[in-house]
């Protein structure tokens, strides 16, 4: 049997909560409530005080370790996109404000990132003033299709690893066209659909992936440009960076084999939610996906 992935369709099931059928408000909170859930797992497995970030990283053939990689990812990112310390940067899935205070302590670029986390808003906040950079950021819960701000608001874009939480991805690429000025940049980096058409097995890993991170779907390099073309950006510039990622997908493969048992435990005890749960899951499964050539990892750039 096949199973096909659509886009702009929201394919979770319950790994939160009942139901299958989510609004828009839900879906938010939906991804709120895992990242709140399971911000212990990512400070213990994958981010530390000094690279704050909650996504895979570069890694590049001087890396040598995990922080390294999560750090570099902020360089790569800050390069391609042309980056200069005069810009205003819209950090578009924050997250605990990694990213924002990366570029306002090494480039001195202003940046304001947006989360629909309230607890995200809290912990970038505190980071920034740790890191001394609370005068170059400022960090608000908002979502990155609808956010506050007037229009032509900055020079970049920045979407790391985010937005694939928009169920359309267009909705995304509509409002950070509005939010840029004229000759910004919207840079973007994510995991990409190699394929539609799935067997079953291929189906649960990535259905495993979806309800792990809390995704609706996942957009094909091809359906990501066209819908960035289609909202008026132009010269799209595409990156490919698999082999740049994998280290990373080796990394949370194995941290899970090794944790497995206590996962077990905890989840017999009851100390685990389903946010949580799922997440680990998924720490197994994003290596399959990647390893089997189901997704592949790439940056884009574009200008308005």
């Amino acid at each position: 049997m096949l199973y096909y992935l659509e886009p702009n369709k929201d394919y979770r099931n319950d790994s939160l909560r009942h139901g299958a059928e989510f609004s828009e408000e839900e879906i938010r909170v939906d991804t709120a409530k895992h990242y709140d859930d399971c911000y212990w797992d990512y400070r213990t497995a994958w981010f530390d005080n000094e690279n704050l970030a909650l996504h895979y990283g570069y890694w590049d053939a001087n890396t040598r370790t995990h922080s390294q990689a999560l750090l570099n990812k902020n360089r790569i990112l800050a390069e391609i996109a042309g980056i200069k310390p005069e810009d205003h940067v819209l950090d578009a899935g924050c997250g605990i404000g990694g990213s924002s205070i990366w570029l306002a302590k090494h480039i001195g670029c202003r940046a304001t990132g947006v989360t629909v986390s309230a607890q995200q808003v809290g912990h970038a906040r505190r980071n920034a003033k740790r890191h001394s950079v609370s005068d170059k950021v400022d960090f608000q819960q908002a979502d990155f299709c609808k956010t506050p701000f007037p229009d032509e608001s900055f020079d970049v874009v920045w979407a790391v690893e985010s937005s694939c939480y928009a169920t359309d991805k267009r909705d995304f690429f509509r409002e950070a066209y509005r939010l840029l000025r004229k000759g910004g940049t919207l840079i973007a980096c994510d995991g990409y659909a190699t394929k539609r058409e799935f067997n079953e097995e291929e189906w649960q890993a990535v259905m495993d992936c979806l309800n792990g991170w809390a995704v609706p779907n996942l957009s094909s390099v091809e359906e990501f440009q066209s819908g960035m073309e289609e909202c008026g950006f132009r010269d799209v510039h595409i990156t490919e960076a698999t082999a740049e990622t994998m280290p990373s997908s080796r990394r949370m493969y194995r941290t899970a084999l090794w944790t497995y048992p206590m996962q077990l435990t905890m989840q017999w005890l009851g100390l685990r939610s389903k946010a949580q749960t799922a997440n680990f899951k998924v720490a197994l499964a994003q290596y399959k996906v990647f390893r089997d050539k189901m997704v592949r990892y790439c940056i884009f750039r574009a200008k308005k």
